[in-house]
This record gives structure tokens, sequence and C-alpha cells, in this order.
């Protein structure tokens, strides 16, 4: 366990990764096994979950990789429930699994809605209630529920991902004083524009690309590493008094700067 000297250090904790098989998720998991965590990574396939759980154990930590369908209430119950029968416990949670389909809202169809939102929203709340019960019972715990600088800001084509983001956002505050004075923290952790696997056909536009670099003030979308700091600080001891959270680490777009224009004189 961490001590007071090592705030950041993960040694002898156990997480839990949805959605760890590529992307932000494998990210997630890579990292928190460098802090020294022991590592529950889960996929809809967890064949898919090979390569991440090597990168886990080359870091010197224990894998695992489950089975996990976070619209399949029963495979939530399941997944969890292995995870403690083999490793006795889960202390820290990273809600990462979502999906995006990308259209003008017109042209959104129910199921469409129905998939963004039960996967991002009804997903994440019932991936943490189940958690939750094991955190409870142990008296502590770090819940993390993936975000996006859509659920602070307007995006067109992107509807239903910016209702169930800002469903996140809000669901984290609620969660929060619910599991409080259990010792659990609740925070939710926002990115900006990082390219993934959802989105590269997007960075495949030059121009966009520029046009989005010219409305980040650090000038450039995020990249790998850029959210290690954040995970870390809100799965670790260093975040003992921060619950009910969002944190937005999207290089400042989420403020809306615009350069000044030089004014002449009057």
């Amino acid at each position: 366990m961490s001590d007071a000297n090592r705030p950041f250090d993960l040694s002898g904790r156990i997480a839990l990764v949805t959605g760890g098989s590529r992307g932000l998720g494998r990210g997630f998991a890579l990292t928190l096994a460098r802090a020294g965590a022991d590592v529950v990574v889960t996929s809809r396939k967890s064949a898919d979950l090979a390569a991440v759980c090597a990168g886990i154990e080359q870091q010197g930590s224990r894998a695992l990789a489950l089975d996990l369908d976070v619209r399949d209430h029963s495979s939530i119950q399941r997944a969890v429930t292995q995870a403690v029968a083999h490793f006795g416990r889960i202390d820290i949670l990273v809600n990462n699994a979502g999906c995006n389909i990308r259209k003008r809202a017109v042209e959104v169809t129910w199921d469409d809605w129905n998939t963004v939102l039960d996967t991002n929203l009804r997903g994440t709340f019932f991936v943490a209630q189940a958690v939750a019960r094991s955190m409870i019972e142990q008296g502590r715990g770090r819940i993390i529920n993936l975000g996006s600088v859509t659920a602070v800001a307007g995006y067109a084509g992107l509807g239903p991902y910016g209702a169930s983001r800002g469903g996140v956002r809000q669901l984290t505050m609620s969660l929060a004083a619910d599991w409080g004075p259990h010792g659990i923290t609740v925070n939710c952790l926002a990115p900006g524009w990082f390219k993934t696997d959802q989105n590269s056909v997007m960075y495949e536009d030059a121009s966009w690309v520029a046009e989005l670099t010219q409305r980040i003030p650090l000038r450039r979308p995020g990249r790998s590493g850029d959210l290690d700091g954040a995970l870390l600080f809100l799965a670790s001891d260093a975040s003992a008094y921060v619950t009910g959270q969002t944190l937005l680490v999207d290089g400042g777009i989420s403020v809306n700067a615009i350069r000044a224009l030089p004014r002449a004189d009057p």
C-alpha cells in the first residue's frame, strides 16, 4: 500500500479497468501497473486482452482478463464477482468502456441513442454499483468515471455522446454523495481531443486537425501520457479528500479561449 511519503504509489492495490483492450483503456491499465497495482482488464471478448495483460506483467504486476459487456447486467455482476474472487477485493475502478456514433442530430435513430446511452451512462452506473458493494464492505475505494470535454461544451454531431458524458458528470456527483460516508471517492476524468481507434478517421483530415489545434490553447491534441498524471492522482491517496469532481484534461479547449485581436487606438 502507498504511504505518506509516496502518495502516488499503488503497490498492493487492485484495479479494474473496463474497456481495456485498446485505446485509452489499455493505456490506463498499463499506467496503473507501472505505479504498482495489479490490474483486472475487461473487454467484451477477453481474448482481445492478451497484449495488454502481457504488458501489465512486464511491469511486474499481476493481470486478469475477463469478459464484460457493460450493456448486459448479468455480465457486469459475473465479472465483478470473478475479479473479487480472484484478488480478494477491488480498490480502484476505472469505468472506461464506452462508444460513440457520429451523426447529424436529424439522422440519429432510436437504436443509435440507446446504444450510446446504454453503454456510456447506464453501463457506467451499474459497473460502479457492482464494484461499490465490495468497496463498501472494505470501507474504502477509488472510482474514476470516464467523462469528456463534451460534458461541458456542445459539439455538432455528438448529441447522444454529449448527453451520455454530461450524465456521467452528474452521476459522479450523486455517487460521491452516496458513497463518501463509506470511504469511497468518485471522480470523473474528462479528456479533451485524443486520437483513439474510435475517432482515428477524423485525424486523417489535415484541415480538421489544423482547425482543432487552433482552438486548443496548448496548440495540440492530446497524446499518449497526457492523462497519466490525472489518472494516478485520482486513483491514489494523493486525492484522498477529492470527490465528486470532474477533472478536465483537454489542453484548455473547454475555456473557449480566443486570442485577443489588436485594437486600434480610439
